[in-house]
């Protein structure tokens, strides 16, 4: 496993490391591991085309059709004009 050094952290951000880590009830190096490993495994934001997007996401769900009852008036709609 590596091990890693942070640099010249500026002590308002160490204090609000301290804090979030104490929030959560961990040492201040677990909880910086913790966003470490948040940061690296969150998704890419989607950027380009949707619609290739939306086609890789479904792709291999098999298409399905929805059977829509017919539409019944049973009298036309009176207009009445003032």
């Amino acid at each position: 496993m590596a091990s890693i050094t942070i640099r010249n952290l500026d002590d308002k951000s160490k204090a609000r490391l301290k804090m979030r880590a104490a929030k959560h009830n961990r040492s201040i190096e677990e909880e910086a591991l913790a966003i470490l490993r948040e940061a690296v495994t969150e998704e890419e934001p989607i950027t380009g085309d949707l619609v290739a997007f939306t086609r890789e996401c479904f792709a291999g769900v098999e298409p399905f059709k929805i059977e829509l009852p017919r539409r019944r008036l049973e009298e036309p709609p009176i207009f009445t004009f003032h």
